[in-house]
């Protein structure tokens, strides 16, 4: 049977959605899912020390949040506008690829200003979609200077969901422990529920960490509107993969080892690059790659997952990887036993 986007819908009870982080990042819930007997166990993240023994690899997406969110006034009018930075498309030239709001009002040729003192001047160059603009930023300063006015100046970009302003907690909490390399305008919420000193144990344990880098756009987030899942498409996000990560992650395939992949970014990030022997190949390039049933995963054999919301191409991964019928039944249990879903919420381990 071919599988529609009805096939994802389930009612979601909005007290279920994780608005604010939990104390202690590794004190979440989580429900462990076996996708060849169909059983399903209620366990707590700590308990991941548990299906995991030496040699196997645990794939970490370490990209970093970058404080995506400016809020500034139209020159002239002073009319409020937020603008949403999607990606850098030219470091020499400062011009960005950002989503504004209110849309009708931002025009080709307008100058926005940011910060108390004007510290930061935005002209828009171009129309890209309805919402989408293109950005040159006046500024003449060297590029880390730069970098760091707009780290001043902009917000934790919490997804929509989370209707409330962003506080010091969510600088600190809307970012993995091992994020490094900023770029991403969402954090990627598998690798959230990882504290330092789980990461200790497991790396005691004898487990391997291999990092990759891909920087989350806001395509995850876009709604799939059409009932036929083949005519979507998904927006391109950057990707860097390291020989050494590749030799690592071949070497437990080549071992049978657990190849969890922490993460539906992870996974698209290690199944754009295989090789015909089903192999990992390092990569430094882009991905628009769409995962939905049925699909054939050539690299990981256990995901670590959030639980995310119906109709999402997230949830379609997830069906893909532990079978359409078993995830919507899991996640009928997760509503019932009150798992917090989204960013913020428990997870799910797929062995």
């Amino acid at each position: 049977m071919k599988l529609k986007l009805s096939h994802f819908d389930f009612s979601l009870p909005q007290e279920l959605l994780a608005t604010e982080p939990i104390i202690n990042r590794d004190d979440s819930k989580m429900m462990v899912v076996h996708k060849d007997s169909g059983k399903i166990e209620h366990r707590m993240f700590k308990d991941i020390l548990d299906y995991f023994e030496e040699d196997d690899v645990l794939i970490l997406n370490n990209t970093k949040v970058i404080p995506a969110r400016l809020y500034g006034n139209k020159e002239k009018t002073g009319a409020k506008i937020e603008v949403f930075l999607m990606r850098e498309l030219n470091k020499e030239s400062r011009l960005w690829d950002v989503l504004v709001d209110p849309a009708r009002k931002i025009r080709i040729g307008n100058k926005l200003y940011f910060g108390e003192n004007d510290e930061l001047i935005a002209e828009v160059i171009d129309n890209t979609t309805s919402r989408g603009r293109t950005l040159r930023f006046l500024h003449d300063a060297p590029y880390d200077e730069f970098k760091k006015t707009i780290e001043k100046l902009g917000q934790t970009p919490l997804p929509k969901y989370i209707k409330r302003e962003p506080n010091a907690d969510d600088e600190e909490k809307y970012q993995t422990v091992y994020a490094r390399h900023k770029g991403a305008v969402a954090a990627p919420t598998a690798g959230l529920h990882f504290s330092k000193i789980i990461l200790k144990k497991l790396e005691i344990l004898g487990v391997h960490l291999p990092e990759l880098t891909l920087h989350i756009g806001l395509g995850t987030f876009r709604p799939v509107e059409v009932e036929d899942l083949s005519k979507h498409k998904m927006d391109s996000e950057e990707v860097f993969i390291s020989e050494n990560v590749a030799k690592i992650i071949n070497d437990g395939i080549r071992t049978r080892k657990r190849i969890c992949a922490v993460g539906t970014t992870t996974v698209r990030a290690i199944e754009t690059p295989v090789s015909s022997f089903k192999t990992l190949k390092p990569y430094d390039g882009w991905t628009n790659k769409f995962i939905f049933p049925p699909y054939d995963f050539q690299i990981a054999n256990s995901l670590l997952t959030n639980f995310h919301a119906p109709k999402s191409t997230v949830l379609m991964l997830v069906a893909a990887f532990a079978g359409h019928d078993l995830i919507m039944e899991a996640y009928k249990q997760a509503v019932k036993e009150k798992y917090k879903f989204l960013s913020y919420g428990d997870c799910m381990l797929i062995v």
